[in-house]
């Protein structure tokens, strides 16, 4: 599978995260953005979740106030990456407690990292939930103050 975009965008068509996998300028990404976010959003419930945009075979899918959109070459299988929507959802909600736009604009270096590990240069490496929030969750005990080694008093000299 090739996956050349996964945005997730609110109602208003805010884009709250955008992850690339070839590279396109500043300007191509924002026309781009633009372009697909008022197609997907300009079309109904009824119709079905894949556009054709340029190149491009966009699959989307709304969750509660955000819209997750994945951009693939024209050859993939919308059904399996529907499923992989689904699975970054389902990640999110296991880590954030049903995820909404807020969690994804406070941690949005959590977000991606989930991403991350996910997705590797375009293709779907892991989809395990627990193999994807392991790595997350060990960071998250480290950076809490009360895990954090105190420092001896041998590593600071007073005069």
């Amino acid at each position: 599978m090739t996956i050349r975009f996964i945005l997730l965008v609110n109602r208003q068509g805010q884009t709250r995260l955008a992850q690339y996998y070839e590279y396109l300028s500043i300007d191509e990404r924002r026309a781009l953005e633009g372009e697909i976010v008022r197609k997907c959003l300009a079309r109904t419930e009824q119709q079905c979740s894949f556009v054709e945009h340029r190149n491009y075979k966009v699959i989307y899918r709304r969750y509660a106030s955000l819209f997750f959109l994945v951009g693939v070459d024209g050859d993939e299988n919308e059904l399996a990456i529907l499923e992989f929507i689904h699975c970054i959802v389902e990640t999110l909600d296991r880590y954030f407690g049903n995820v909404c736009e807020l969690d994804i604009m406070f941690h949005l270096e959590k977000a991606h990292f989930m991403l991350e590990e996910m997705v590797m240069n375009g293709c779907i490496v892991e989809i395990n939930k627990q193999n994807i929030l392991t790595p997350i969750q060990l960071m998250d005990k480290t950076s809490n103050p009360q895990f954090k080694l105190p420092l001896s008093s041998s590593t600071f000299s007073v005069f």
